[in-house]
């Protein structure tokens, strides 16, 4: 009887149901490696949590077999979870990544107070061994620098990982993707191709990164105040275009914002983000320089409350305000769920009576995402005999497996995988295999913890009605119904007396009426208490705020 061979599992435990959260785990025997592990920023859906990771619990069950974690690039939504996964690993366990990758890492991890993690730094052409994957690294162009695709390679089969990619002829750093190290490996085999998905519904091709920088040297040098850009603090193409326009036209650069800051700082330490000392100033050296010399550089691409151009929106910044003089370019594109922030940041800029641009009146921005066209190319470069469409929602996914579909990857090779689905690999030849757990887990304040959703409801319920607390006092014996106190909090009817005072009549009648009955308890009145408060509430005023009855006993 022939030995069964061993699987290549391919498991993805995020960034199949949106974008963010990436994380794949490839398991191979004994040996584990894990390419990415970001994170996702929260929807309105999700009130009062500050991060979404992937639920990496598989990663721990089996972390004995974890020989290393490969990081494609510096974004959060691929390195945000790090932290978390780290702190929960009982071994230390090496990160292999480009040297800014990795500067951007330590950065984060000292945040955390995580010390001395393996660093392992590696650059296009490296080749690793962790286990029984052999592991080459062929750098691809993104919005940031130090971008790398992965090729391994098992005794079950082959997998090429591109990362998030476009295939960017004039990078601004001049590192072009490396095409020779994408046809040796399709000349090698690749079995499984997994490539992003994040503008497969775009047709065409992405713009060069180098487009922009005409644009924004165009509004710079014409800007009659001072110009505020915000960007991505990850973005260092951008910021290196913006620094250049600046210093062409004479303007000084500016740098506010947390991550703003520490990115600059990193990027121009590691040698990635080139402007002269003299050049770039801090908030508080702009007292003796006229408006017409300065470019500020600053985080609030996206709407964030708390970032620098919301704070100078609303006139809440420390040492820096926008008047109407001023030019604000916001170079980004609202990642989805953002819209409705970054409209709202529009809107108090409109307000102040400054110039603003962005994608939809002015070329300030392009993606780091490839389209249709590039992504077709890397199909036909790769010559997949399998392929996984990664990194984007569901319309995503699909348009990226249609595209494969035109490209003549038979439909059955064509694998359209959720989180927690996993496929197996023996011999080159690709089938669905047995799903492991994964989901969602929420870092909310200093906690991390699961899904619930009844946390999230009670939390929607108080922001959308309010709060209704009800004490209802119980004497003697016979449980008589004595004082009924009910306030409010984030109700609009609070001051109305009138609605009140018949809300406590309505809540002794019925509280009374219970406790008369035989067998009645302090948790059954309290029952009684919520729920005739809340109907009362919903015939009166077609609110339900949340009730919070309190009864005792005297």
């Amino acid at each position: 009887m022939a030995k069964k061979q061993t699987p290549l599992r391919i498991i993805p435990l995020g960034g199949l149901d949106g974008i963010g959260k990436n994380m794949t785990a490839f398991e191979y025997g004994d040996d584990m490696v894990l390419i990415d592990a970001g994170l996702m920023f929260p929807d309105d859906q999700q009130p009062g949590i500050d991060l979404v990771l992937p639920d990496y619990t598989y990663v721990l069950e089996h972390e004995e077999r974890l020989r290393g974690i490969i990081i494609t690039h510096g974004h959060e939504d691929h390195t945000g979870a790090l932290p978390y996964l780290l702190m929960d690993l009982t071994h230390k366990v090496p990160i292999y990544s480009s040297k800014l990758t990795l500067g951007l890492i330590e950065g984060k991890l000292a945040e955390h107070r995580i010390n001395a993690p393996k660093f392992r730094e590696v650059k296009d052409g490296a080749h690793i061994n962790l286990g029984t994957f052999s592991i080459d690294f062929f750098s691809m162009t993104h919005s940031i620098p130090g971008a790398l695709g992965v090729y391994m390679r098992t005794p079950a089969g082959s997998v090429l990982h591109t990362g998030d990619f476009k295939l960017d002829q004039t990078p601004i750093d001049g590192a072009t993707p490396n095409y020779q190290a994408i046809s040796r490996f399709a000349t090698l085999g690749v079995d499984l191709l997994l490539s992003d998905s994040t503008n497969a519904a775009n047709p065409g091709f992405t713009p060069s990164e180098a487009a922009v920088g005409p644009q924004l040297r165009h509004i710079i040098k014409n800007a009659t105040g001072r110009v505020f850009v915000a960007s991505f603090a990850s973005h260092i193409h951008r910021l290196q275009q913006v620094c250049d326009a600046s210093v062409a036209v004479g303007r000084k650069v500016v740098v506010t914002g947390r991550s703003m800051v520490s990115n600059t700082k990193i990027a121009r330490e590691l040698g990635y983000l080139h402007i002269d000392e003299g050049n770039i100033l801090d908030a508080y050296e702009l007292n003796d320089i006229p408006d017409d010399k300065v470019v500020v550089l600053c985080t609030g691409s996206q709407g964030e409350p708390l970032s620098a151009l919301a704070r100078m929106a609303n006139g809440e910044h420390k040492s820096l305000s926008i008047t109407a003089n001023d030019t604000v370019i916001i170079s980004a594109t609202p990642v989805p769920g953002n819209e409705k922030s970054v409209a709202g940041i529009v809107n108090a800029l409109s307000k102040i009576g400054c110039e603003i641009y962005d994608k939809s009146n002015s070329l300030v921005h392009v993606s780091g995402h490839g389209s249709q066209e590039e992504l077709k190319l890397m199909l036909a470069m790769t010559k997949p005999t399998y392929f996984m469409p990664v990194h984007g929602e569901a319309m995503h996914l699909r348009a990226h497996a249609k595209l494969a579909r035109k490209m003549g990857i038979p439909k059955k090779h064509i694998f359209i995988a959720d989180n927690g689905d996993t496929l197996e690999m023996r011999g080159g030849k690709v089938t669905w295999g047995e799903p492991v757990e994964a989901g969602v887990v929420y870092v909310d304040g200093l906690s991390v913890t699961d899904a619930d959703p009844v946390v999230f409801r009670d939390r929607q319920r108080l922001a959308n009605d309010g709060l209704i607390t009800c004490v209802v006092t119980i004497t003697g014996r016979h449980h008589k119904v004595g004082d009924v106190v009910i306030a409010g909090k984030g109700v609009s009817f609070g001051d109305d007396d009138e609605l009140m005072s018949e809300a406590q009549e309505h809540v002794r009648e019925h509280v009374g009426n219970a406790a008369a009955l035989e067998g009645a308890s302090v948790e059954s009145l309290q029952k009684t208490t919520r729920n005739s408060l809340s109907n009362f509430l919903w015939s009166r005023t077609h609110t339900r705020p949340m009730v919070i009855p309190v009864v005792m006993e005297v």
